[in-house]
């Protein structure tokens, strides 16, 4: 059994979705201890307990201590299964961090899966649903998956009330991924989105995110809706054309729309001001697809973020696997060389 201290690196939920969505693809036992102990709340919430449940279903796993609050799991993987399931945080916590979990754990299942997952599609602290659609999965696609978002109702903090349909037709074979430069610029895109709230808010998160871009040609949808949670965000992303690097900001009570376009813009601009292939969402999300791949990838990142470092230290543990970054002029070089495992 492999032992986890969920206390080691960032030491928040993700290190518990790497870990058990990796026993579940290697079929390796693992216990995860002092879960989430970096937090001002220890212990497994909502949208954590979710995605072990996920997990457990795709891979008929048994497990002990899957309580909210518990700050110690254990994970007893079996055959993966793939499947229909509907998961349901119960709370408006994050959709795109328990398919996070459930995705990776199926990714070389010989079924199809397909996830119907209620909860928070655009929520603090966690990818909002667009970047998934956008970004992480035509990179996926690219390695050889085939996944498709069939459904987003969107939700936010504290209502929740979203929900999103995928299906997931996975690949025994992943390819890798070699990008060191990004290629030349071919746009600048957005969505600028509001729910229960006036067009013009739409209106003006997309006046300031263009005005960050002058002379660059911007593209923006913008996108109001009805729904049960009431908020408002911004998602941009930099079409290159090696590339997609990206960035986003989520609306919060009294801020002004003007601040959540100028922040998502900000955020983009932060990665293209760098040597940066893939953005700090994308490569800490990426790399175990990459570990898992049938041949060596390198990219470059902005900086090693707590996240990405955690899912280093982590995939090694489980995988064959050699993971190296090297330091170079306006980022980090990032070399993943894989080894057949199974």
């Amino acid at each position: 059994m492999i032992e986890i201290d969920g206390s080691e690196g960032e030491g928040g939920g993700q290190i518990l979705r790497t870990a058990i969505a990796l026993s579940a693809l290697t079929k390796q036992e693992v216990r995860v201890s002092r879960i989430r102990m970096n937090r001002p709340e220890p212990g497994l919430a909502a949208q954590h307990l979710c995605a072990v449940r996920g997990v457990a279903a795709i891979c008929n796993a048994l497990v002990e201590g899957d309580r909210v609050g518990s700050t110690e799991l254990v994970f007893h993987p079996k055959d993966i299964n793939g499947g229909t399931h509907r998961l349901d945080v119960g709370t408006a916590g994050s959709i795109t961090l328990v398919l996070q979990a459930c995705l990776l754990s199926a990714c070389r299942s010989k079924e199809r899966l397909h996830l119907q997952i209620f909860g928070g599609t655009n929520v603090r602290w966690s990818p909002p649903i667009d970047f998934y659609r956008e970004v992480l999965f035509p990179k996926l696609t690219f390695l050889g998956m085939d996944i498709n978002i069939e459904r987003v109702v969107r939700g936010f903090y504290p209502e929740g009330g979203g929900s999103v349909e995928v299906t997931l037709m996975p690949n025994t074979m992943l390819k890798p991924w070699t990008c060191l430069e990004r290629g030349e610029l071919e746009s600048i895109e957005g969505t600028c989105f509001a729910q229960n709230l006036p067009y013009h808010v739409c209106q003006r998160m997309t006046a300031a995110a263009s005005k960050a871009f002058l002379g660059h040609g911007v593209a923006f949808e913008l996108e109001r809706g009805r729904g049960i949670s009431t908020g408002a965000g911004c998602f941009v992303l930099a079409r290159y054309s090696h590339t997609i690097l990206s960035g986003d900001a989520l609306g919060e009570r009294g801020m002004p729309a003007e601040n959540v376009g100028e922040n998502a813009a900000k955020a983009l601009r932060s990665e293209m001001g760098s040597a940066a292939t893939l953005d700090l969402h994308t490569a800490d999300q990426l790399l175990p697809y990459l570990a898992l791949a049938n041949g060596a990838s390198t990219f470059v990142v902005r900086e090693m973020s707590g996240h990405l470092q955690t899912q280093i230290n982590l995939i090694e543990r489980f995988l064959p696997v050699e993971i190296e970054a090297r330091t170079l002029e306006g980022g980090l070089r990032v070399e993943v060389r894989p080894q057949p495992y199974m």
